[in-house]
């Protein structure tokens, strides 16, 4: 017999469920890019929106031929005014910018709250679907303004508001779909990798966008609205919401005694296990499946296990979700950080272009380096959670080193462009890192707490309430720096510090709690 080939040797080397599990993790990666690829283009458009405005208004006179000979001509559409796009051509620019991020982030944050209630009592895929194929329809509408020649403001809020709001049907629904496939064992450092999905849909998005910011600003909305609604076709065609509807893992073994499998519900009863069964080491990804589905089984003999489905126990409420042990804590952590990441991810564009005096385009590339180091901080996050079992001190250590990284980038940035490269950079990883772990692996923890009892069908609820309270802020965050970046782009950055340490106090109580636990844990083992 020959030899099999090196290829089908690996292919061959996983097993069934591994292939699932891989399968699903990057569908779900690239359905949540996509929803970070529609939100990116209103920050790169921003320099074009008031381009010829920025270049009278805030370069000094004496400066202004040296910074006009740096911006590449670019060929103005008949429709634009001198100072750029109607309404957002006045001097109160800022403020209009600031309402776009603002209607947007308000409606995200109000959706938030519902959207996760709503989703713990749909289908995952169909309501995951509808979502992606509305936001693609109000991404592109936005650009649809420039191509019939709209000036009206309502036209662009009304148009951000409906956006904000179908998009929060994505991060509970994916989250919950990562949360039913992955377990505990290596959650931080899964997490942490998939997470970069945010990173790679704004980098996607600016580069996207910023094709074609200066040439038809329309088509920087209109393409990665049909990106989003063509992976909303994809989700429908492809996703699997829970390992049980393909029977993996969790399926009952052939050792049940009884079980009844059906649309709402299945029992199992074991009295005794297989020998061979018992004796293995049981795989870290299986024992949160087993664990969320109440399907855990004990290894002593004549013990007596009755579990639900996901479908047979009820959806956990509002109320309930909160009292969870940390998710209020978390939240109000997440809503400070989330001020800070989402506060660089609107306006990032602009103030590059204001202090490196670069054009849209090269200012939208050039932000993208934030979003490269937020890969590799939320990576590090989940990996040096994982090590330590410390998710809440992970993220105080980061919080703390953030707030001065801020002030040197706000110092260091107006050095030069090599700087800035290496701010975005150091910035980038410290932002997103406590962003990115309290958004994923800790909503999941969270989602499937002991004090659940087993009731898998709260993870959706607790990841809404930890994500739209963080959206507050996200809220917050760029409507404040509109209104405080005309009084001097310094003053946004003590603004975002300000908020990093909020966001770290709220953390001291569990930090404290994990580093008591930890000391009682090596006194334990000295005794």
């Amino acid at each position: 017999m020959a030899q099999l080939p090196p290829g089908i040797r690996f292919i061959t080397s996983f097993s069934r469920d591994q292939w699932y599990r891989a399968f699903i993790f990057s569908l779900t990666f690239f359905l949540y890019a996509s929803f970070h690829l529609s939100r990116k283009p209103i920050s790169i458009v921003k320099g074009e929106l008031h381009k010829h405005c920025a270049a009278s208004h805030e370069v000094e006179p004496d400066s202004y031929k040296e910074y006009a000979a740096q911006i590449q001509p670019v060929k103005k559409p008949s429709n634009v005014s001198q100072c750029g796009w109607e309404p957002f051509d006045k001097n109160n620019y800022k403020q209009l910018l600031g309402a776009l991020d603002y209607s947007f982030l308000c409606a995200y944050a109000v959706g938030m709250y519902l959207s996760g209630i709503i989703g713990e009592r749909l289908p995952i895929r169909y309501y995951l679907t509808v979502g992606m194929l509305a936001s693609g329809l109000f991404t592109a509408m936005f650009g649809l303004g420039y191509f019939y020649n709209i000036h009206n403001l309502w036209f662009y809020i009304m148009a951000q508001i409906a956006n904000g709001l179908v998009q929060t049907t994505g991060w509970p629904s994916v989250v919950t779909c990562i949360g039913n496939w992955f377990g505990k064992g290596r959650r931080g450092l899964i997490m942490g990798i998939w997470n970069s999905h945010t990173s790679v849909g704004n980098i996607l998005g600016s580069l996207i966008a910023a094709y074609w910011v200066s040439t038809c600003w329309g088509l920087s909305f209109v393409m990665p609205g049909v990106i989003i609604a063509v992976m909303g076709i994809v989700c429908f065609l492809f996703l699997i919401e829970h390992p049980k509807d393909i029977s993996c893992s969790c399926t009952p073994s052939s050792s049940s005694k009884t079980f009844l499998n059906g649309a709402s519900r299945f029992r199992v009863q074991m009295t005794t296990l297989n020998a061979k069964e018992t004796s293995k080491p049981q795989d870290p990804e299986m024992q949160h499946l087993l664990d969320s589905e109440n399907c855990s089984v004990s290894l002593n003999s004549s013990t007596v296990v009755t579990g639900e489905g996901r479908h047979g126990t009820s959806a956990i409420s509002f109320l309930g979700a909160l009292r969870i042990p940390g998710v209020i804590e978390f939240s109000l952590c997440l809503l400070f950080a989330k001020l800070v990441s989402y506060t660089f991810l609107f306006w990032l564009p602009l103030y590059i272009t204001n202090v490196e005096h670069l054009d849209a385009k090269r200012a939208g590339d050039l932000s993208t380096l934030f979003d490269v180091g937020g890969i590799f901080g939320g990576v590090l996050a989940g990996l040096i959670s994982d090590r330590l079992e410390k998710r809440a001190s992970t993220c105080g250590m980061m919080l703390l080193l953030a707030a001065p990284t801020l002030y040197l980038f706000s110092a260091v940035s107006k050095m030069g462009l090599e700087a800035t490269v290496v701010m975005l950079l150091i910035s980038g990883a410290l932002v997103n890192g406590p962003y990115a772990l309290i958004t994923t692996a800790v909503s999941a923890d969270l989602g499937t707490h002991k004090s659940l009892k087993g009731n898998a069908r709260a993870l959706s609820t607790v990841t809404a309430i930890i994500d739209g309270t963080g959206s507050v802020g996200a809220a917050l965050g760029p409507l404040l720096a509109g209104l405080i970046s005309p009084s001097g782009w310094n003053n946004v950055f003590y603004m975002l510090m300000v908020a990093d340490g909020c966001a770290l106090l709220f953390l001291l109580r569990l930090i404290q709690k994990e580093l008591r636990c930890n000391a009682d844990h090596t006194l334990f083992k000295e005794h």
